[in-house]
């Protein structure tokens, strides 16, 4: 498999060859929606919570007699049948939204979401990026000149000048292999990886 091989103007100088193994797997649409899915589910929180009828404030008052009204008879105002009442089956706060997704189907998933994105053009390799200094401006000139507006860089290593001059842009995401996840990979439209961080991800996902 051979993926093009970006200059400083983002222009294709050559093609170089990537490994077969994470580049070239076919496309599986079931995983990498399970993928995908996981990972978002293993990011939330579960800090929303409802009450119940037991928790809600209200009276334990009849609200009216039982008969004669031609209403359904009704014993306390937090009926969950009731504006204002308690939820049958409330939101917890200890409730568990993670998904457990095996290592091998994980490094599957990751593979042949980077195969799909190298089918597509989407996906290109660069010598190195780096800046001078931890100023905003001159990656996003870089960028610019790149034509480049929505990037999902992984670089072998992230040092303190890229991290801080990257933070700030807003369609930019600069990370090291590891923390590569599947819902950038789908979410920016071009994808650049460095050469030294081409060699890790083969360790990864190969």
């Amino acid at each position: 498999m051979q993926v093009e091989l970006l200059n400083d103007q983002g222009l294709a100088s050559s093609k170089v060859d990537v490994p077969d193994t994470v580049f070239g797997r076919e496309y599986n649409e079931s995983l990498i929606h399970q993928v995908v899915v996981a990972f978002q589910a293993n990011a939330r929180q579960g800090t929303r919570a409802q009450k119940d009828r037991e928790q809600v404030r209200h009276s334990t008052k009849k609200p009216f007699k039982q008969k004669g009204t031609g209403r359904a008879r009704a014993g306390m105002t937090s009926s969950p049948l009731w504006r204002g009442g308690g939820r049958i089956f409330p939101n917890m706060p200890d409730e568990n939204f993670t998904q457990k997704i095996n290592k091998k189907m994980y490094r599957a998933g990751m593979a042949s979401i980077f195969s799909q994105l190298a089918r597509e053009g989407r996906l290109a390799v660069v010598d190195s990026l780096a800046v001078d200094s931890p100023k905003t401006k001159v990656l996003a000139d870089k960028f610019k000149a790149m034509n480049l507006n929505s990037v999902l860089v992984i670089a072998d290593v992230v040092d303190e000048n890229l991290y801080l001059a990257s933070r700030n842009l807003v369609n930019i995401l600069v990370v090291e292999p590891r923390y590569a996840d599947p819902v950038s990979l789908v979410h920016y439209k071009k994808v650049l990886v460095t050469k030294a961080a081409m060699d890790q991800l083969k360790e990864m996902f190969a």
